[in-house]
C-alpha cells in the first residue's frame, strides 16, 4: 500500500502556521532568541534536519558567550521585578499561558513530530501533560509556597531534547509560578521551534522567560557557572551531568541534575505472563528514548522459555515508521509505537553498538528490519532503527551497563536472588525499576535492595505527574528531587535549617515513594 504525507502537515505548512501565530519569534528565514524582554535576531542559525525524513527544518540560532552573558544579566533584572508580583497575579498570568498553549496544542504537537520524531499520540500527550500538570500547580501552589520565597536569582534550565513540553516547559512555568525568572537553553538536537512557540505564548502574558540557543561548551560558563543564578536544573546524560556537577561543586548553588540510569525489569517466580507481555510492547513507546524506559530484563533462568514465549510475540507487534504517513488524505494519523531516533548519527551509533555486542558474544534473540516500517515511497530512513533484543550482552559492551536510549533490549539470565539484584543494579543507580513476582512479600523484600528511586511491583513506574515525587538513586541523580511540592521547594527558599530531599555531597535524603 502506497502512503502519502497527511495533507496540511508538511514542515512548510507547520512553520507557516508558526509565523502566523507568533511572527515576533518566527521570521520567514529563521528563529529568534528571547532575552531582555524581547526577541532578537542575534545568533547564527545552525543547519538542522528532521529525523522523520532528513528534510531541512529550522535550526537553533546559536549565541556566543558574550551575548549569552548579557541575557543572564537581563534575566536577573527580570527576577527582581517578578519577585514583587503578587502570587494571585502570577497564577492568573500562568493560567492565561495555559489557555494559549491549549489553543495551539495541535501546532505544538506537529512541531514535536517534525523536530524529534514523536508519533502523533505521544506528541499530543507531551503537550497535554505540560498543560494539565501546570494547571494542577496553579490550583495547589498557595500551600506549597507557605513560608517560602523565590530564590536569589533566576533558574537556569538545560534539558535534553526528548520532552520539550512535559518536562522542560512544564518546569519553566512552575518555576515562574513560584516567583522566579527563568532561563532555558534550547536543546541542540531538536525541539527548538516547539519551545520557541511555547515561549512566545508565555511572554505575551508577561512571564519572565529567557530562551537562548548555543553550544553547550561555550554557554556553560554563564548558564551553569554564573554567580547570578539561583539554581541550575539539568536533564540529560551522565557525562554532561557530571561536567555540570563539577562546575557547581564549590558554589553551594541550588541544583537539580537528573541523569540517566539503566532501568531494569526483574522477572522472578512469576506466572503473570499476560501482564508482562502487554508491558513489553508498551515499553517501546518513543523507541525507548526516555529516562524512564525499561531496556533491560533480568530473568530467572528457569522461566526463560516462558518469558520468551511472551516477549517475542510482543516485540513483533511493535509498529514504527513515518508519523505523518497515511493511505488516504482523510485518514487519521497512524498509531505507531515510535518513529525515528533523534538523528541518523544516533541510529548508526546504536546499530554499531549492537553489532559489536553480538561479535563479542551477545546472542541476538530478535533483530527487526527497517524495511518492515511504515514509510512514504522513497523517503530517507537513516534515522530509523528496528527493535533489537540481545541475550547476555558481554561486559565489554556499553549495553551491559548503560542505557541505549533506543529500541534495544538486553536480557540477562540469573539463578539466585543475589544475582538478580546485582544485575538490576548494574548501572550504579537508576530512576525506576520493576519486579514481576507473584509473591508480594518476596517482591517487596527484593525491592528494598534495588537501587532505583521508584520500584514497581508487577507494574511499571514512570516520572509521574502532579503530586508524585521524582528522583534517582546513586549516580542517576544529583541535587534536589522534584515532583509535587518538591519541585516548588527545589526552586524556592525555605527555613534556614531546611534539608531538602535529594542527593547532595554531604547527605542523601529520600521521601516515601
Amino acid at each position: 500500500m502506497s502512503l502519502i504525507l497527511k495533507p496540511g502537515t508538511s514542515w512548510h505548512d507547520v512553520y507557516s502556521q508558526c509565523v502566523k501565530a507568533a511572527p515576533e519569534a518566527f521570521h520567514d528565514d529563521r528563529l529568534l532568541n528571547h532575552f531582555g524582554g524581547g526577541w532578537s535576531r542575534s545568533g547564527e542559525p545552525m543547519p538542522a534536519t528532521s529525523p522523520v525524513d532528513g528534510s531541512t527544518i529550522a535550526g537553533p540560532p546559536f549565541l556566543d558567550f558574550d551575548v549569552a552573558g548579557r541575557a543572564v544579566v537581563a534575566a536577573v533584572d527580570q527576577h527582581i521585578e517578578w519577585g514583587n508580583v503578587p502570587l494571585a497575579e502570577r497564577k492568573a498570568r500562568v493560567s492565561e499561558v495555559l489557555d494559549a498553549l491549549t489553543e495551539h496544542r495541535d501546532l505544538l504537537s506537529l512541531l514535536l513530530v517534525w523536530e524529534i520524531g514523536k508519533p502523533w499520540r505521544l506528541a499530543t500527550a507531551d503537550v497535554d501533560r505540560c498543560i494539565e500538570g501546570v494547571r494542577w500547580y496553579v490550583e495547589e501552589i498557595d500551600s506549597m509556597l507557605a513560608g517560602r520565597a523565590p530564590l536569589n536569582g533566576p533558574v537556569s534550565n538545560i534539558a535534553s531534547w526528548n520532552y520539550p513540553m512535559s518536562v522542560l516547559m512544564h518546569a519553566m512555568l512552575v518555576q515562574a509560578l513560584a516567583g522566579n525568572a527563568v532561563i532555558a537553553k534550547a536543546p541542540t538536537d531538536g525541539g527548538v521551534s516547539c519551545l520557541t512557540l511555547a515561549t512566545a505564548l508565555a511572554v505575551r502574558s508577561g512571564l519572565p522567560l529567557t530562551l537562548v540557543s548555543g553550544s553547550g561548551s561555550e554557554l556553560a560558563p554563564v548558564l551553569v557557572g554564573s554567580s547570578f543564578l539561583g539554581c541550575v536544573s539539568f536533564v540529560g546524560g551522565r557525562d554532561v551531568g557530571s561536567s555540570i556537577a563539577t562546575r557547581l561543586v564549590d558554589s553551594n548553588r541550588r541544583h537539580v541534575l537528573e541523569q540517566e540510569g539503566l532501568n531494569c525489569w526483574g522477572v522472578w517466580e512469576t506466572d503473570s505472563w499476560d501482564m508482562l507481555g502487554t508491558q513489553i510492547r508498551k515499553a517501546f513507546d518513543y523507541g525507548k528514548q526516555r529516562c524512564t524506559a525499561y531496556p533491560r530484563y533480568v530473568v530467572q533462568r528457569s522461566l526463560f522459555d516462558r518469558f520468551l514465549s511472551v516477549y517475542l510475540p510482543a516485540v513483533r507487534e511493535v509498529r514504527f515508521g513515518h508519523p505523518l504517513a497515511v493511505a488516504s488524505p482523510g485518514d487519521e494519523l497512524p498509531e505507531l509505537d515510535f518513529g525515528p531516533l533523534i538523528n541518523d548519527a544516533k541510529a548508526k551509533e546504536l546499530d554499531d553498538v549492537v553489532d559489536e555486542a553480538i561479535r563479542a558474544g551477545g546472542v541476538p534473540l530478535y533483530r527487526g528490519s527497517v524495511d518492515s516500517g511504515r514509510f512514504l515511497p522513497g523517503q530517507q530512513t537513516a534515522a530509523y532503527l528496528a527493535p533489537v533484543a540481545i541475550l547476555d550482552p558481554p561486559r565489554s559492551s556499553v549495553l551491559h551497563h548503560a542505557e541505549p536510549f533506543g529500541p534495544v533490549d538486553t536480557i540477562v539470565l540469573v539463578d539466585t536472588e543475589a544475582e538478580l539484584l546485582a544485575a538490576m543494579n548494574a548501572s550504579n543507580g537508576a530512576l525506576v525499576a520493576s519486579l514481576a513476582c507473584d509473591d508480594e512479600a518476596t517482591a517487596r523484600r527484593l525491592s528494598e535492595d534495588v537501587q532505583a528511586f521508584k520500584v514497581g511491583i508487577n507494574k511499571p513506574r514512570s516520572r509521574g505527574d502532579r503530586d508524585e515525587v521524582f528522583g534517582g538513586r546513586g549516580a542517576s541523580w544529583r541535587g534536589a528531587f522534584v515532583g509535587g511540592s518538591l519541585l516548588v521547594h527545589a526552586v524556592t527558599e525555605g527555613p534556614p535549617d531546611e534539608r531538602p530531599y535529594g542527593n547532595f555531597p554531604s547527605y542523601s535524603l529520600y521521601p516515601p515513594t
